[in-house]
């Protein structure tokens, strides 16, 4: 074409559901998606951003909670077809030391994978063969320190994409785990420390930088589109297991 290079958008033609895309790596993940040329559909409990989302990016949208079951399987009913690909992001992790721990944040804890299962369950009905579902999972969990309830969290989310992936087959099943990512969420939860965070991070990380929703995102596209990926688990960290105890 007149020596022109034709760039190929690699999700095409394809449809990609981001269940919590109102912010942070969610809607990161669907900016991407969209640049990469897909029809996406974001969910997000609060309406007014979502609603900026959806200007934004062109996408279809729907405003429910994800803890609300009824509703999460009214949303994968009500799809106007077959998707090709289901990304799962939410809330951050929580680190409660075994203290602390009382009966109901127990049960948020466990509600996380109960809440993974569930989707799985919706999506082997929605997915096209040889599409993707990806999790979002973490690394902070890992350390003992982070306390008991989150490591075993972190613990379960690698083993659930392992027999995911066998269930769901063709369909495929990852998980990518990432350390600290500079989001609205992290300033929330770091508040004044926010700053002091990221310059320990951008001395100490192997990458020299902090890692931004972007970077979760772009492993997001690529877990999507290699077909010859499942059941892993990716460690987005820019290095910090590495240096941190």
């Amino acid at each position: 074409m007149n020596g022109e290079r034709v760039i190929r958008q690699q999700l095409a033609g394809q449809s990609v559901v981001v269940l919590g895309g109102s912010g942070g790596i969610g809607l990161e993940a669907a900016r991407r998606a969209r640049e990469e040329g897909a029809d996406v559909i974001v969910t997000a409990r609060d309406p007014d951003r979502l609603q900026r989302v959806g200007v934004e990016l062109g996408a279809s949208i729907s405003a429910f909670d994800l803890s609300d079951f009824d509703r999460l399987t009214r949303f994968f009913d009500h799809l106007p077809g077959p998707v090709d690909h289901v990304l799962v992001s939410g809330p951050g992790p929580n680190y409660v030391s075994f203290a602390d721990l009382d009966l109901g944040t127990i049960r948020d804890g466990v509600d996380r994978i109960v809440l993974s299962v569930q989707i799985a369950r919706l999506a082997k009905e929605t997915l096209r063969p040889g599409g993707s579902l990806v999790l979002i999972g973490g690394t902070g969990g890992r350390r003992p320190s982070a306390g008991p309830l989150i490591s075993a969290v972190t613990a379960a989310m690698p083993a659930l994409a392992r027999s995911l992936a066998l269930e769901l087959a063709p369909s495929r099943v990852n998980v990518i785990a990432p350390g600290f990512v500079d989001t609205p969420l992290s300033a929330t939860i770091l508040g004044e420390g926010l700053d002091a965070r990221r310059e320990q991070l951008r001395t100490t990380l192997p990458i020299r930088r902090v890692v931004g929703p972007e970077d979760v995102a772009a492993l997001a596209v690529n877990l999507m589109t290699n077909t010859a990926v499942t059941g892993a688990t990716f460690d987005v960290d820019g290095g910090q297991q590495l240096v941190e105890a």
